[in-house]
């Protein structure tokens, strides 16, 4: 009780005391350091469940515990989602795409630190996904569960929902600018000085706190000097193409395992199937344990071998052509693998396994360019270039994968080949695949419109606030006589025609009519049912605006009926539609 007194208190000396702009600039900044110390609770979490694991048996040995920690990890996230969230965790950033397209921006409560304990009991024993998207639902779901305790608008509400994305991914990568560009580019955020403000203050926020308190080792991080060569400029291109096939499969792989998965109604079965698979794919390939940034440091250090130890191709390295056979089929199975944790029960991202397979095939074209006299590219070069490559292509989010490496290897080195790589991996990947991976399955049911600000406009109307009732209804009995005086009482020049029972079987229009009107003579020799006509088409109260816009789009009508199951409710007019339309794109979009 005292709990809640004060924060009425504190909502009531917020809301009294600082404008709409300096209240988004206080929030922006808490969200930052909640999404930073989010980024900084989960990357050690996990880090010492690691540790704790690790301690049980060397995870580069032929250990079978490793084909039970998968599956064990899945079962305790499934627990704790079904006994202590119960509520569908789903995929975290198509879940907030959905809250932002169709729910005016809501996520529930619990979302502000579920996805934190679901992912961690997930990838700390061994799931194949990654942390990001968990974080930036929780700073996303902080975001929104603020704008709407202080009742802020819907722009608002979407804005600091960016800034818990944008404070999350500058927190988890110390890459500030990242952050930002994915809340923009990603959420399709509005660039305005009233958006991007915000999105700063948590981006940096995010960033400082986890510069301040999460351990260097923790995190991706690989500085890079020197320029690097014109001459390398048609192998970038290269790797464009081959990452944006790489993008592809991982898309189209994932997406149908999903499908399969989906199929089996059993959770038990499905627990049981995802953490086999899970747990065989790492008994064989023990690299694929866990996020795989470990691994990633480990080859762009230039310790190649040590990606293959304990693995059945652990001391084969030297034959080049072994050797890249496990690269194949480490990039062939990440996708299976991550995407059996998450259809087994476990809770996790697509982030870390792009990244990670984005790596390998930059190393894996880099070595087979190499095999030519005529070629000599730099591999690590070529490693973090794929990984944008990747990003680019899976995310549809090009801007923010050149971004997210140039800050991750500390400058802008590879600034040309990374806009190089990751335009023509986008471009690639968007050929064969129009959605990205986030937005797919919305696209797929019809709900994304984060992406079509005419859609959004439409989800945010509300039937009832645009039916009008003030319509004077007429029976087909009435008279002419009768109908002129319903007309005198009328300000509208359309009568809706209705039983008794009230169900529309018609309408009256005053200009159909005028030439009559004032003839007395026919006042009780002509009958409304003389003179209605059948309206051109009518509203169901279920119809989406989207429909409703394009019923309006096929007819010249000004009003349409609005009818449920024959029974008449009132009128939808152009004028009103087009209207609330107006002041929903002024909310949206002015500053």
């Amino acid at each position: 009780m005292n709990i809640h007194k004060y924060l009425t208190r504190l909502i009531n000396f917020i809301s009294e005391h600082l404008n709409h702009r300096q209240q988004m600039y206080v929030f922006s900044l808490f969200v930052g350091i909640v999404s930073g110390l989010a980024a900084i609770l989960l990357k050690s979490a996990v880090h010492f469940t690691h540790q704790f694991i690790l301690k049980q048996g060397s995870l580069y040995s032929i250990n079978f515990l490793y084909l039970a920690f998968p599956m064990l990890g899945i079962l305790l996230t499934i627990l704790y989602v079904r006994f202590f969230v119960k509520d569908e965790m789903g995929h975290g950033i198509t879940k907030v795409l959905y809250a932002i397209s169709k729910k005016g921006g809501y996520l529930r409560p619990h979302n502000s630190y579920s996805s934190i304990i679901a992912s961690t009991l997930t990838v700390g024993f061994g799931g194949s996904v990654g942390l990001e998207s968990p974080v930036v639902v929780t700073g996303s779901s902080m975001g929104s569960t603020l704008g709407r305790l202080f009742g802020m608008n819907y722009k608002s509400v979407i804005t600091l929902i960016g800034c818990g994305a944008a404070g999350a991914i500058a927190g988890i990568f110390k890459a500030p600018v990242a952050g930002v560009i994915f809340a923009l580019e990603v959420f399709m955020l509005d660039i305005a000085v009233g958006s991007i403000i915000p999105l700063l203050i948590s981006a940096v926020t995010g960033a400082t706190i986890s510069y301040l308190f999460l351990d260097p080792g923790v995190s991706l991080y690989y500085p890079i000097n020197g320029t690097f060569n014109l001459k390398n400029i048609p192998w970038y291109m290269v790797l464009g193409i081959i990452t944006g096939m790489v993008s592809l499969y991982f898309t189209k792989i994932t997406l149908w395992i999903e499908t399969l998965f989906g199929n089996i109604k059993q959770p038990s079965i499905r627990l049981i199937t995802g953490g086999l698979i899970v747990g065989i794919l790492i008994l064989f390939f023990p690299l694929l344990y866990g996020e795989g940034y470990d691994i990633l440091n480990i080859v762009l250090a230039g310790d190649i071998a040590e990606v293959a130890r304990d693995s059945m191709f652990y001391g084969h390295t030297d034959n080049l052509l072994v050797f890249l056979l496990f690269i194949v089929l480490v990039l062939l199975f990440k996708p299976v693998a991550m995407t059996a944790t998450t259809g087994g029960g476990g809770v996790g991202g697509i982030f870390a396994p792009t990244m990670f397979m984005g790596g390998f095939t930059g190393y894996l074209a880099a070595r087979i360019l190499n095999l030519f006299d005529f070629v000599q590219v730099p591999e690590k070069n070529f490693v973090l270039t794929g990984m944008a490559g990747l990003m680019a292509g899976v995310m549809h989010a090009p801007l923010f994968a050149i971004f997210l490496i140039a800050e991750i290897t500390g400058g802008y080195v590879l600034f040309i080949p990374l806009m190089i790589t990751s335009t023509i991996a986008f471009i690639t990947n968007r050929y064969f695949q129009p959605h990205s991976i986030y937005t797919h399955r919305l696209a797929k049911r019809g709900e994304l419109i984060t992406h079509n600000k005419d859609k959004a406009i439409l989800t945010l109307l509300e039937m009832g606030a645009l039916i009008e009732k003030d319509f004077t209804p007429v029976s087909p009995e009435d008279s002419l006589g009768k109908l002129v005086k319903s007309i005198a009482r009328s300000k509208r020049n359309l009568f809706p025609v209705v039983t008794s029972q009230n169900m529309l079987i018609g309408v009256v229009l005053l200009d159909s009519i005028r030439h009559i009107i004032f003839n007395t003579d026919m006042y009780d020799r002509v009958f409304v049912r003389d003179l209605m006509q059948p309206p051109p088409m009518h509203i169901s109260p279920g119809d989406s605006m989207e429909s409703v816009m394009k019923k309006f789009e096929e007819n010249d009508a000004w009003n349409l009926p609005v009818i449920n199951n024959g029974e008449y409710i009132g009128f939808i007019s152009k004028s009103k539609l087009f209207s609330f339309y107006r002041n929903w794109l002024i909310e949206i979009s002015d500053e």
